[in-house]
């Protein structure tokens, strides 16, 4: 049976689904950015720049503005678009906004080089215990990212990457979110049901578009934050898994 509102999705459920209990959350898909890790800040980013160029940084706060400015440009804007899909597009990305920023113009590669470095990202002080405590309730975890480079590294870094059983990378997928087949794609490998799966993230229209898939989707405030990100919360929606 189909509602005279039902919006198209990638996934229809049948007239039993639609019958039937709504089922446990018995698998967890992640954001990666923003969600189970960080970038260190921008000021520390530029100082590790400096101390891998000899270039001197004087005021930060003068590079910063720069970056904000040269951000909102809208060839710089342009640049940006796509820039997930693959790890030369995300060069070429980070090289058109660079070359806008004086202190950056010339270093561009070796300022991109420390945007992807494994010391560059940091988990959430809660993600350990998070991820933990889902592997401990035997619940499958997964990672759905747009990003442009291999980011297995950072977990792996931070000792957690035995604890995510699968990574859907948007530069090793040729697609990003909301695509509905990345987060199909993410259950086909970690043998889980959709509707029987939670994305977890940030941003409400990518992260969100899980819906479309046949998931359910916790999005998390959108603020940067630098210690606990609330990830305790999504534990009061996973049932142990059978």
């Amino acid at each position: 049976m189909r509602a005279l509102f039902d919006l198209p999705a990638a996934y229809r459920p049948s007239d039993d689904d639609r019958a039937a209990p709504v089922p446990p959350v018995e698998a967890v898909l992640c954001d990666f950015s923003n969600t189970l890790f960080r970038m260190i800040g921008t000021e520390e980013w530029l100082r590790r720049v400096a101390a891998d160029t000899g270039r001197e940084l004087g005021d930060p706060g003068t590079v910063l503005a720069a970056l904000d400015a040269a951000a909102a440009e809208p060839e710089v804007a342009d640049a940006q678009v796509g820039r997930d899909l693959d790890a030369d597009a995300h060069r070429r990305a980070m090289r058109a906004w660079f070359s806008r920023v004086p202190y950056l113009a010339g270093i561009e590669d070796a300022a991109q080089a420390r945007v992807v470095a494994e010391d560059s990202w940091v988990p959430y002080g809660d993600t350990g215990p998070f991820l933990a405590a889902l592997a401990d309730r035997g619940v499958p975890v997964g990672v759905v990212s747009d990003i442009g480079w291999d980011i297995r590294g950072h977990a792996r870094a931070a000792g957690l990457d035995g604890l995510v059983g699968t990574w859907v990378l948007s530069c090793e997928e040729g697609s990003e979110k909301p695509d509905p087949a990345l987060f199909r794609t993410a259950c086909e490998r970690l043998g889980t049901d959709p509707r029987r799966t939670l994305m977890v993230g940030d941003n409400p229209v990518r992260d969100g578009g899980a819906v479309a898939a046949g998931l359910r989707a916790f999005v998390l405030a959108g603020e940067q934050r630098e210690r606990e990100r609330g990830l305790r919360d999504v534990l009061a929606l996973v049932s142990p898994r059978a």
